[in-house]
């Protein structure tokens, strides 16, 4: 991986990096074909006319695994975190190309777990098709980083993410008190095969599409902490 430092810089001061060229289009279209080839009626999967979505998508499509996490994956988590985190969470979001889905400015402040448990700063919580999540203490969602796989080229005109650069540093940030005096958004375009990775807490968004252009991305969060008492991560999975 070239420009190691670089990308560690811009995540700390900015939030995010965005890294081209992770994967060929060969091993997009692999991708691509094992997702086509699972059954879509599965309660993990979610679709409507703007949306079509896969929950814990790594369990789901498994064949996937050899693909998502090449020599370049792997590295570029190497040297930007180590060698100790493991994924926590896994979905798979496809954009159709005419989809008015529109998402409003927000931080992931939610992570995935097996049970509901009455834990000191663990809450509020939620269930959506049988999954868990909960907002967990400050340090949790710190720890944790976002690897966005990009299956389309993508940029303002089909849903690139807008973020604020830096509102990750402010802690929880409510999307209703952004001061636009002091704060600009960025857009950040990804090429077919890129990644953006992200900090959970970078406030985003993403607007509707509106040059018939399709965006399939594989959102993955890593961490390397453990959860208090019996509470385990619900996608826990190595690599």
């Amino acid at each position: 991986m070239t420009d190691t430092p670089k990308h560690k810089d811009e995540l700390l001061k900015n939030g995010f990096t965005t890294i081209n060229d992770i994967y060929s289009i060969d091993e997009v279209e692999q991708i691509l074909a094992t997702i086509d080839n699972v059954d879509k009626t599965n309660e993990t999967f979610r679709k409507s006319q703007d949306l079509f979505a896969i929950r814990q998508f790594l369990n789901e499509v498994p064949e996937s695994l050899k693909y998502i996490f090449n020599d370049k994956l792997k590295a570029t988590i190497r040297h930007i975190f180590g060698d100790n985190f493991f994924v926590v969470k896994s979905i798979y979001f496809d954009k159709p190309e005419t989809s008015n889905w529109y998402v409003s400015y927000h931080q992931d402040l939610t992570i995935s777990v097996d049970k509901k448990l009455d834990l000191n700063g663990f809450g509020p919580w939620t269930v959506k098709q049988n999954q868990f999540a909960v907002q967990p203490p400050l340090d949790i969602l710190e720890n944790i980083f976002t690897i966005r796989i990009h299956l389309d080229k993508t940029n303002e005109n089909n849903g690139a993410l807008k973020v604020i650069s830096g509102s990750h540093l402010k802690n929880i940030y409510r999307p209703e008190t952004i001061d636009w005096t002091i704060e600009s958004e960025t857009i950040c375009n990804v090429d077919k095969g890129g990644v953006m990775v992200m900090k959970p807490l970078l406030l985003h968004s993403s607007n509707r599409t509106t040059n018939n252009q399709k965006r399939r991305v594989i959102h993955i969060e890593f961490s390397n902490k453990e959860l208090p008492t019996d509470l385990k991560w619900a996608e826990r999975l190595y690599f």
